[in-house]
């Protein structure tokens, strides 16, 4: 299903976006946000500026572009964070903007070893706490 850039959650940029995240930094090609629900500590997410539905519609200098972004930030989440692993997800089921959710997982943290819950509600941090890791992910992006 494509969605219309006029419906699209990262296109209208509007407070239905900044209620689930926060932009962190513009890269060459996309933006990256940190979620607001943090269950996976260190949970980003890089979105493509245009609204592109797959990445298979991209040219090769494009995705290799949107793909240098991606990970340019689990580089630097991984600095950050120091999780075991970084999840990778691309669903677009019901909103096909092309976005990668970036997910840390450690050994002893939720769902080790399983696929991550996208909106597991459990977790928010002080506004405090979203401005540190905002500036930690930044510094090394």
């Amino acid at each position: 299903m494509k969605s219309d850039p006029k419906e699209c959650l990262y296109c209208q940029n509007n407070d239905n976006l900044h209620n689930l995240m926060i932009e962190v930094a513009k890269l060459n090609v996309s933006r990256v946000f940190i979620f607001k629900e943090q269950t996976y500590y260190g949970r980003c997410l890089v979105a493509y500026n245009e609204h592109v539905n797959d990445l298979n519609e991209l040219s090769d200098d494009d995705r290799n572009a949107f793909m240098a972004d991606v990970v340019k930030v689990t580089r630097a989440m991984s600095k950050v964070f120091n999780p075991e692993k970084i999840n990778y997800g691309a669903y677009s089921d019901k909103l096909s903007h092309l976005h990668f959710h970036l997910v840390p997982k450690y050994v002893d943290g939720p769902d080790y070893g399983g696929t991550f819950q996208m909106n597991p509600g459990k977790v928010y941090l002080t506004d405090t706490e979203y401005q540190e890791m905002i500036e930690k992910i930044s510094s090394e992006l």
